[in-house]
């Protein structure tokens, strides 16, 4: 959730940080929460691990959620669910330098844990420094910045780290949880909704929702320590390292998925039934069936060849399905193709009446999608009932 380009400054870093990281009885460990921005990469915010030795006058933070851009093929290697990440120690100055640039805030929360639990924290953070450990597999649910967080207190307190009661209302998906941040931005929304698949509608849990460095803070800070007869708070009240409003959002419903495309919907119903040149219409289905099967590529890359979990069971191949490509190659060849029509219009009608039974909760805007490709193959079905069909004389030609 956060990037970095500089490798050489990486593992300098690290290399300092080695130097520092030995705890004292006085060392004192905190949590800082940086809030969204407004890049794609930022909008669900950033965690890190803050340890200060007053003794040593040593001051660090640690950062799980660091990504190198100069990665070789890093554009694959990220589609495909291998991008590793990689743990740095960076002074705070140079930590809240690039928070403040984006007028993001950012909050400091201290960790009541004793001298001992301190010790072990460091000695975790340690071993995640070594070289063969400073990176890792990124994985957006269950292994990023926050969980590496929350996993590192458990280990480091054990069982007198205690959880709240297990919950009695209405437990979240993960697909909400991260909704909720997107919400903002409805173009984000229906592309990360797109290519989530099924997996990303399990239940997201009090601990699982840690994920997410906002309610890494929350959940955190609800969590209690046993300390003989009591328990005291994980963490104490938060102090404001940077201070910014929340950055305001401006959303244009005009240019939001659902209304531009009922717009295409409209324009598509029109076109069908005014346009009657063979040379435009073939150039519309054209157009229509590349940009779907370009999605339904997507569709097969991200259920079968990519490693990300959330990624798996993607539902959204039902509408967007490799009938679609060989519908595509057809118009491409200029044959009639019906019986590839038919099977694209009869998926895209079942889609339509059960995709609220499926399990995935599926975009809005993907109906309206599906509504548009079952316009445009109910025209080349052939079906005698339909009033958009080819003409018939455009028919025999193309046959």
């Amino acid at each position: 959730m956060k990037k970095k380009i500089s490798v050489i400054l990486i593992f300098l870093l690290i290399s300092v940080s080695r130097v520092f990281s030995q705890s004292s009885n006085d060392t004192l460990a905190y949590l800082i929460t940086c809030g969204p921005g407004t890049e794609t990469y930022s909008v669900y915010g950033h965690s890190a691990l803050r340890i200060v030795i007053p003794e040593k006058q040593t001051d660090v933070v640690y950062n799980w959620g660091v990504f190198d851009f100069n990665t070789k093929n890093f554009a694959w290697k990220f589609a495909k669910g291998r991008l590793d990440y990689m743990l740095i120690a960076e002074p705070p100055r140079g930590f809240l330098q690039e928070y403040f640039f984006e007028k993001r805030s950012v909050y400091s929360q201290k960790i009541n844990i004793n001298p001992v639990e301190t010790r072990k924290l460091v000695e975790l953070i340690n071993e995640n420094l070594k070289a063969e450990n400073v990176k890792y597999r990124y994985d957006f649910f269950y292994d990023d910045c926050s969980t590496r967080i929350r996993d590192l207190l458990e280990k480091s307190i054990g069982d007198k780290l205690k959880y709240p009661p297990p919950e009695t209302e209405k437990i979240p998906t993960f697909r909400d949880m991260v909704a909720r941040y997107q919400n903002p931005y409805p173009w984000l929304r229906f592309g990360v909704d797109l290519i989530m698949g099924s997996t990303s509608d399990k239940k997201s849990r009090f601990r699982d929702r840690m994920f997410l460095p906002l309610d890494l803070k929350d959940g955190l800070s609800k969590l209690t320590v046993q300390r003989s007869d009591k328990r005291i708070p994980l963490l104490q009240n938060p102090d404001i390292l940077v201070d910014f409003e929340a950055p305001v959002v401006k959303q244009n419903f005009l240019l939001a998925p659902p209304f531009i495309f009922t717009l295409v919907i409209i324009l598509v119903f029109i076109l069908a039934a005014l346009i009657k040149s063979r040379k435009i219409i073939r150039t519309i289905d054209i157009t229509i069936y590349s940009v779907f099967s370009l999605l339904a590529i997507l569709m097969i890359f991200f259920n079968f060849f990519t490693d990300h979990v959330q990624m798996k069971w993607n539902l959204n191949i039902i509408w967007l399905n490799p009938f679609i490509i060989v519908c595509l190659i057809m118009l491409m060849l200029n044959k009639p193709g019906i019986i590839w029509f038919r099977i694209v219009f009869f998926i895209s009608a079942g889609f339509l009446i059960i995709h609220a039974a499926l399990p995935q909760d599926f975009n809005i805007a993907f109906s309206l999608m599906t509504i548009i490709l079952l316009i445009r193959s109910s025209v080349r079905c052939g079906f005698v009932w339909n009033p958009l069909k080819l003409p018939p004389n455009l028919q025999n030609v193309e046959h």
